[in-house]
């Protein structure tokens, strides 16, 4: 009787991580935040796993510089809750771009990634900076174009 061959599940210890440079400048958010989600996730390698860590680290720079289509610019608002009656605070997404691009990133990629404790060990492998300068170059990262 012959069996079919058993599928092999990858632990994080046994993939080797990589690093890669992003650079976001006159990208679209959402498209280029589902590429990177790919990335951190380690579905572009052949020993994908879902229930394991196998993904690379992703440094992503010029997110200031990213666009979003359509009239997203001045329509497009983030919601938070101060915890209090009443508490709901919008913010546009125009005044953000420029105080905080690090956060629309991150937060553009965190809800592409799973929402439990792998999504929180996936997350921390992204690294996001305003300019094209970033202090990971002790890791030699290569560069991507997405």
């Amino acid at each position: 009787m012959e069996t079919s061959p058993k599928t092999k599940f990858f632990k994080q210890s046994e993939v080797p991580q990589k690093w890669f440079v992003v650079d976001a400048q006159g990208k679209t958010l959402g498209r280029i935040a589902s590429q990177v989600a790919r990335i951190l996730r380690g579905k572009h390698k052949p020993t994908f796993t879902p229930n394991a860590d196998v993904g690379d680290y992703v440094v992503v720079v010029n997110a200031d510089k990213v666009h979003v289509t359509g009239k997203r610019t001045e329509l497009k608002e983030f919601y938070r809750n101060t915890g209090y009656p009443g508490g709901a605070r919008f913010t546009k997404f125009k005044e953000l771009i420029e105080t905080r691009p690090e956060w629309v990133f991150e937060h553009a990629v965190k809800g592409m990634i799973p929402h439990n404790r792998l999504g929180r060990r996936i997350i921390q492998k992204l690294k996001v900076y305003r300019g094209s300068s970033h202090p990971h170059s002790a890791q030699k990262p290569e560069s991507l174009s997405l």
